[in-house]
């Protein structure tokens, strides 16, 4: 008996014998914690410990007779392997907001039955679409209890790990001017009071940082603004006492985590909050007094700090300059050591990340690095394990997603290498992801563009071979912060007025390819919004291009030079030769005489 599916089995049939208790007949697990964080503390790793899927976005819906995962393509074959024998089936849907678990819990229950969900990791604007999708059906929502307090007796509790201040230099805006933009972006909204429960949020505005939530540098925390003081709701003793000293001179006081939702149900008649309707649960939201009039818009802080300063993106390439020479040092050695060392996905992880070490301002990784050799590089969020990785030997391509976090910015990159011989077939489809990579990269377009409006562009070279991919193009990025930030993405997603590209903006371009069982292609760098200058300055309203930040070679081994045109060979050249004028007096040796073969022009 595989003992780890009889352990998934025992704990869905506790779930049940919970339901049935409740007077409930389905529980809904989304990915999710109070904050509604992409990655998630171990506390409320839920819906992982109930399904044994470990992928980072999937919903789970645990019915009395039935149970189901619905998870987007990305995960699609990770899932079929992770549930084999759990008894939950895996419903493919085409992305991570999909409603259709809302659809299919409507068809399973019958009018008069109750859908069981923790409003305290409920999402606002979540909760209200599953209330119109099950209220047409006649199906109860019950929000107020967390049934997996029976059920898991060994559930972890908060992180206890310190929170530290994000200091000058690095720290280039002082947390009363944040604070001060913020409070008048209130007044501008009519809000007496702002609650924010994005921890990315909390930690930018604070000029704080920890460690709660693996590769990303926040801290579980809520935050209460008004017009003069803040509060800073955080377990005990996660703030040392001389940052709290210093919290209290700018009119910042602590107070106990589990004290939020009271001092929003303590907010005088009259209050008017504003709140993110993304970025706040549906228990946090109903604490609010009927009294105290919200005001549902962006947090003012999401906006801001999207908007690096001059200041800021003058450390980001201080900081991309630093991960290339990392980049550098660890391709030089693997290249050496390739056929004469047992190189695995787990060493290539380890490598990189002991390079990137090594570098000034590291702090650690951004996300988990992703090293796919062929079939598993066909997998986008793919993670090697000691049970489950592949040797790099024979013919293939080798894809690696990696990142850093450094006090002065956050990298994401990812490359794709030649081992042993390329196929045509290989090379036809890096080229088009490469011609992807580029056509985005040299667009210039109007400022305020909607993000996902630029989508196609990436897209174009393979749409026309008749080829896609089943994810975005381009998330945000954060400065010293989460990897994916938003609020401007590039993607398929339905615009809305927050997405417009700005100056200072960060986001990456990464179209790819993938093919099941063979090969994965993906070719990721990240880009700033900087103002584009031409003869018709201005006569035609501002103009934004897109400065590639990131710096490392693009292998020109697996390229199909037949399938570049001029202007796209021109691109990669230069590309070529700002990376090699910047990373070459950071490394040296073996180091720099790769940097120096890899970016020959072609």
């Amino acid at each position: 008996m595989d003992t780890r599916t009889s352990e998934i089995s025992l704990r869905l049939a506790r779930v049940r014998d919970e339901l049935r208790a409740a007077g409930a007949h389905a529980l809904l697990v989304p990915s999710a914690d109070p904050h509604l964080s992409e990655y998630l503390p171990e506390r409320w790793q839920a819906r992982q410990w109930l399904s044994g899927f470990t992928g980072s976005v999937a919903t789970l819906v645990i019915g009395l007779e039935r149970a189901a995962l619905f998870a987007d393509s990305r995960y699609w074959t990770q899932a079929e392997v992770e549930l084999a024998g759990s008894g939950i089936e895996l419903v493919k849907v085409m992305s991570a907001v999909s409603p259709d678990f809302m659809h299919w819990i409507a068809n399973a229950l019958q009018p008069g039955q109750t859908l069981a969900v923790d409003g305290q990791v409920l999402g606002l604007g979540l909760a209200q679409q599953i209330r119109t999708v099950l209220g047409a059906k006649g199906v109860q929502l019950a929000t107020g209890r967390d049934l997996l307090q029976a059920v898991w007796a060994d559930r972890p509790g908060l992180p206890t790990a310190p929170v530290y201040e994000h200091a000058a230099p690095q720290a280039t805006v002082s947390r009363a001017a944040k604070l001060a933009d913020v409070r008048a972006a209130m007044a501008r909204h009519g809000a007496s009071h702002h609650f924010i429960s994005s921890v990315d949020d909390v930690a930018w505005l604070f000029n704080l940082r920890g460690s709660d939530v693996e590769c990303n540098p926040v801290f579980i925390a809520h935050a209460l603004l008004d017009a003069s003081q803040a509060s800073i709701f955080i377990a005990d003793g996660k703030i040392p006492a001389d940052i709290a000293a210093r919290l209290a001179a700018d009119g910042v006081q602590l107070r106990r985590y589990e004290d939020a939702a009271g001092a929003l149900g303590a907010l005088p008649a009259g209050a008017v909050v504003l709140m993110d309707p993304r970025r706040v649960t549906l228990g946090l939201r109903e604490a609010v007094p009927a009294a105290c009039p919200v005001i549902e818009a962006i947090n003012p802080s999401t906006l801001f700090k999207s908007r690096k300063t001059e200041a800021e993106a003058a450390f980001v390439r201080e900081c991309m300059e630093q991960d290339g020479a990392a980049m550098c040092e660890f391709y030089a050695w693997f290249e050496q050591a390739l056929g004469r060392e047992r190189i695995t996905e787990l060493t290539i992880d380890e490598r990189l990340s002991a390079e990137r070490a090594k570098r000034p301002g590291f702090v650690g990784l951004s996300f988990s690095t992703i090293a796919g050799f062929n079939a598993n590089g066909a997998l986008p969020h793919y993670r090697a394990t000691p049970a489950a990785h592949a040797v790099i030997e024979g013919n293939g391509l080798l894809l690696i997603d990696s990142g850093g976090q450094y006090l002065g910015g956050t990298t994401d990159i990812t490359r794709v290498w030649p081992i042993g011989e390329v196929s045509a077939a290989q090379k036809r489809d890096y080229t088009l992801v490469l011609k992807g990579t580029i056509a985005l990269s040299r667009t210039a377009f109007p400022r305020g563009t909607l993000g996902p409006m630029l989508d196609a562009i990436a897209r174009a070279p393979l749409w026309a071979q008749g080829l896609d991919y089943g994810h975005g193009t381009g998330h945000g990025v954060g400065y010293f912060m989460n990897v994916h930030e938003g609020p401007q993405n590039i993607s398929k997603a339905m615009p809305d007025p927050n997405m417009a590209m700005e100056v200072g903006m960060i986001t990456s371009i990464e179209p790819g390819l993938y093919r099941p069982g063979q090969w994965g292609v993906r070719i990721e760098n990240l880009v700033l919004n900087v103002p584009l200058r031409t003869q018709e300055n201005g006569a035609f309203g501002d103009m934004l291009a897109f400065e590639t930040l990131t710096l490392c070679p693009i292998d020109t081994r697996c390229i199909e030079p037949g399938l570049l045109n001029a202007e796209e060979t021109e691109w990669l050249n230069r590309y070529h030769a700002d990376v090699r004028r910047r990373l070459s007096p950071l490394v040296q040796g073996p180091a720099l005489a790769w940097l120096m073969t890899r970016t020959e022009p072609i």
